[in-house]
């Protein structure tokens, strides 16, 4: 998978702007604030259609304007044309110039993997942080998991609704709960068992990538779930012996919402133990160890996008990180300096320089 062209119009500090890739490696420099990573979060939101900075997609609109437009040629067996115009009223997707009516179905056509430092949040923060970043990941490779998702938010707001009436009452019927329960049981399930499995892949790799980064300790991912090992009725169990403090405390209090991840290196947990390197190094292990699974699992190369790679790592762990990059995926990558890069990076990379919003082949 390639994105070969992209044009952009008033996003963020681009009133317009075309730009063509090589199918190999593109490598973005310049400055902080002179608009590199915005365009790679132009390529993350024209697969995603999500900005990966903000909870506000609109947010990328240029000041002073009113819509923006992202439109790039992309290959996967052929070419085809994607394009997501925003505004304040929302935002709109086409293929091809036919609208897509569904996110799910628009955003397994183009899978991206993104190393940004923001990411580290996924180590250093909070539980929803981790079950934030899985949910992106497994929605880009499996269109039913986004509508199970969606469909599990919705009968969680309804129960916790629920919850809330009931407990201003005295006497209720329990039944409508029940339903509801079990709803969120057999949904529950079924997502526990989709993040179980990503994540079980994911292990299969990861260790070993580590170790070719650092040439030290053994990494492995942990997921954590009130649902797992349990089958429906031992759930559904624990949910009926606990309804009198749910509905005291008018909220549901098990489930895949408090779904957690925790990564370790030889036992240790990196959160508590390790250096920020060390978290890099995981996380950048955790990203390539997804490319993997992604070409298991629907067989396609996504398009790897390496946000300020070079900070914080050693000479020898990046050249580690780029040895491990297969060379026929697509890879961009940012950095502030240019002479930090090493001369056989150089050679095979297609070098965009960025100005003050100015952008120039080298």
């Amino acid at each position: 998978m390639q994105i070969s062209s992209l044009k952009l119009l008033n996003f963020r500090n681009y009133e317009s702007l075309e730009l063509k890739f090589s199918p190999k490696v593109n490598l973005i420099y310049g400055k902080n604030g002179m608009g590199k990573t915005n365009i790679i979060e132009a390529i993350y939101m024209l697969g995603l259609t999500k900005t990966f900075r903000s909870n506000n997609d609109d947010i990328v609109i240029k000041k002073g304007k009113n819509i923006a437009k992202i439109e790039g040629s992309i290959k996967d067996t052929i070419l085809n044309n994607y394009k997501i115009i925003i505004s304040n009223a929302g935002k709109r997707i086409k293929i091809d110039n036919n609208k897509i009516a569904r996110v799910s179905d628009y955003i397994t056509k183009v899978n991206i993997i993104l190393f940004n430092p923001d990411d580290l949040k996924m180590i250093k923060d909070t539980p929803s942080v981790r079950r934030k970043m899985l949910n992106i990941e497994l929605s880009g490779i499996n269109s039913e998991y986004l509508v199970l998702l969606t469909n599990y938010n919705k009968i969680l707001k309804q129960r916790n609704a629920y919850l809330k009436a009931l407990s201003k009452k005295t006497n209720y019927d329990a039944s409508f709960l029940n339903i509801l329960t079990e709803q969120l049981v057999d949904i529950g399930l079924k997502i526990m068992w989709i993040r179980e499995d990503f994540i079980n892949n994911i292990n299969s790799y990861i260790s070993d990538i580590y170790y070719e980064i650092t040439h030290k300790g053994t990494l492995k991912v942990v997921y954590k779930s009130e649902f797992a090992g349990k089958n429906k009725d031992h759930i559904l169990k624990m949910f009926e012996k606990n309804i009198s403090r749910e509905i005291f405390l008018g909220k549901t209090i098990f489930g895949i919402q408090h779904d957690d991840l925790e990564f370790r290196i030889d036992k240790e947990i990196v959160k508590e133990f390790s250096s920020v390197g060390e978290q890099k190094n995981s996380i950048i292990s955790f990203k390539l160890a997804e490319i993997k699974n992604i070409e298991d699992k629907i067989h396609k190369k996504p398009i790897l996008i390496l946000d300020d790679l070079f900070s914080e790592l050693d000479k020898e762990k990046i050249n580690n990180i780029i040895n491990l990059i297969d060379e026929d995926l697509q890879t961009f990558i940012t950095t502030t300096e240019i002479n930090y890069v090493d001369k056989k990076l150089l050679e095979k990379a297609k070098i965009f320089h960025v100005n003050e919003g100015i952008v120039e082949e080298e």
